[in-house]
């Protein structure tokens, strides 16, 4: 599988490692989250993860879905990219 689409699966699959724990598959929870940022992204604190978590949930249902979390991951690419 070519290295673009090798991410795309990554992408997808730490979504899905996640998402579903505490009850809808399709959504990220805060407690979630909060596991994913933990074990994804050197140990996140609560406290940064609540922030995460208010700043993604865009449309305030409570949840952080697959679109908004595509766009944290495209973000943090974004500043990756203007760091080099």
């Amino acid at each position: 599988m070519p290295g673009l689409l090798q991410a795309v699966a990554l992408l997808k699959a730490t979504f899905d490692k996640y998402a579903g724990k505490e009850g809808d598959k399709n959504t990220l929870s805060r407690g979630e989250l909060a596991e994913l940022l933990r074990s994804e992204l050197a140990g996140k604190s609560p406290a940064e993860a609540q922030n995460f978590f208010s700043m993604l949930d865009t449309d305030r249902d409570g949840a952080v879905n697959f679109t908004e979390y595509v766009t944290f991951v495209l973000a943090l690419a974004k500043m990756c990219h203007e760091k080099m």
